[in-house]
């Protein structure tokens, strides 16, 4: 189980490292008891949402899901994951990625890979 531990911690300081290339300060979260007092990854810029890393082969998206929303503490929350060699990927709740979409509507956004 260390392994798996160790590559947890990895994941999350890889994830708070993407976070900040993209110009978000991010760092790795205190890891008490699992709440939204500690997060995997903290990031001054995105005090609204509550980020949970999963950096695993075979990710079992809904128990992450169910995990994020019990230790969000009933802030948004998202889960981040990638597979070894992937990119990384966020989950979000379908009304959260709703939200976001009205905020920005049409305009302003980049058109990126699909």
């Amino acid at each position: 189980m260390k392994n798996g531990r160790n590559k947890g911690k990895a994941g999350e300081r890889e994830f708070a490292g993407f976070l900040r290339e993209q110009g978000f300060g991010a760092r790795r979260g205190q890891q008490f008891a699992g709440s939204a007092e500690s997060p995997d990854v903290v990031c001054d810029g995105l005090p609204w949402v509550h980020i949970e890393v999963k950096r695993v082969e075979r990710l079992n998206l809904a128990d992450a899901c169910a995990q994020a929303e019990g230790d969000c503490g009933g802030k948004r929350w998202i889960v981040a994951h990638r597979r070894n060699h992937g990119p990384w990927m966020v989950t979000l709740r379908a009304e959260v990625f709703c939200e976001l979409a009205r905020e920005f509507g049409t305009g302003g956004l980049p058109k990126g890979p699909a």
